[in-house]
């Protein structure tokens, strides 16, 4: 498998690094993670796709699916940096529409401080 992930606090939510591939083969990885995170109660969490060189389908599938779970619990995902090419499948999906995305993991963090304000 070819993804790592780690979690670090961030401004007011939770910050989940990953790099390397979103694809069928580690989507279960990025599940589980994203999962215990909801389970330990992180309503907000920031996804840093920085490092992350590639995204199929079934990790976009994941990430509205989780997206939704966290809208149910009062919470919010964010999807932060991803290089210009997981952005570009974004774009082509319409997964921005679904899931915020922002250029940087700072911007997130405030669209996530935005958005406790507006509620």
């Amino acid at each position: 498998m070819d993804l790592s992930l780690s979690t670090r606090p961030g401004r007011g939510c939770t910050v989940v690094v990953a790099a390397g591939v979103l694809d069928l083969a580690t989507v279960p990885q990025l599940r589980t993670c994203l999962e215990l995170e909801m389970d330990g109660g992180a309503l907000r969490i920031v996804l840093d796709l920085a490092g992350v060189r590639l995204i199929d389908s079934s990790a976009l599938g994941t990430l509205v699916s989780v997206s939704r779970t966290l809208r149910q619990r009062a919470g919010l995902l964010c999807l932060a940096a991803p290089q210009p090419i997981v952005r570009q499948v974004f774009e082509l999906t319409s997964v921005q529409r679904i899931v915020d995305v922002y250029d940087t993991v700072a911007a997130a963090e405030d669209g996530l401080v935005m958005a406790d304000g507006a509620g």
